[in-house]
């Protein structure tokens, strides 16, 4: 057989033998090794020469439930993690998910959320909720959506914040950083009032803001907000963050970026794509 040949059926049984790995602990090791028709002994020898791949592969999976975990603010337990995962082509069992949760010490939150810097925790929901679901809007600058996702890049979180205008549901200002901070948060409205120099009454929705509804009102805008726990109040936000997730946060380059200003700047480019796909 030529030598090209060889090498696809090796990257072949590698693909199983990574497969079987991911349901470790859901199926029998036997019981998949007979249905992907691969020998037990092939895969041990996997497993025992080919340390390196595996630690990469469970250091990517790691990342990508941190990030899903992250997305969806806690309240997503191992099923629903995995049923993310393998929606978006990441084949896993529910038990290789628990047990990197359990590994990284996260489970679906009680009550709970994540930690913030104490500026930010002391905000609570002070403004009426004028956008009441409502997300269509009629010309530019009237209606803007403002949210925060947590992205898990090695071992470490960032905090990204953007601005979305309802009208074109592109995103108009943004900021990422390693704390969350009122400053982060500001930043991204700064952008935006810059970019876009809105009429004075655009309404602004967020699921927090007390800090810096000063900051809103100084620009002409008027602050909105979610009542306290509920998503649906601004699911355009969250349905922008689940592609997010898939088309950047999950992608292999990102996940390996060792610097912020790496994922800063890709950040930047992936806004920029997804606003030339609006224009379209």
């Amino acid at each position: 057989m030529p030598k090209k040949g060889l090498g696809v059926l090796r990257e072949a049984a590698r693909v199983k033998y990574e497969f079987i790995e991911s349901y470790t602990g859901g199926y029998s090791i036997s019981l998949m090794c007979r249905t992907l028709e691969v020998s037990r002994g092939g895969y041990y020898k996997w497993c025992h020469h080919t340390p390196s791949e595996r630690s990469k592969r469970r250091e990517r999976f790691e990342q990508l439930v941190m990030c899903t975990f992250a997305q969806y603010r806690a309240r997503y337990g191992s099923v629903r993690i995995t049923e993310e995962l393998n929606e978006a082509g990441y084949a896993c069992c529910v038990n290789y998910v628990a047990d990197i949760m359990k590994e990284k010490g996260i489970r679906a939150r009680n009550g709970k959320g994540f930690k913030y810097s104490k500026d930010v925790a002391a905000m609570t929901n002070v403004a009426d909720n004028l956008l009441r679901r409502d997300f269509e809007s009629d010309t530019p600058n009237q209606k803007w959506v403002t949210d925060i996702t947590y992205i898990w890049v090695k071992s470490r979180w960032l905090f990204l914040v953007t601005v979305m205008d309802l009208h074109s549901r592109r995103i108009v200002g943004w900021s990422l950083g390693t704390t969350m901070t009122v400053e982060l948060i500001t930043n991204a409205l700064k952008m935006a009032f810059e970019s876009r120099k809105p009429p004075k009454g655009v309404i602004i929705h967020s699921d927090r803001g007390v800090k810096y509804q000063d900051f809103m009102r100084n620009h002409g805008g008027v602050p909105s907000m979610s009542r306290q726990g509920n998503c649906w109040d601004n699911a355009v936000m969250e349905s922008f963050y689940s592609r997010l997730k898939v088309e950047l946060i999950y992608a292999e380059d990102y996940q390996t970026s060792k610097k912020p200003e790496w994922a800063s700047s890709n950040t930047s480019r992936y806004f920029t794509i997804a606003e030339e796909d609006t224009q379209r």
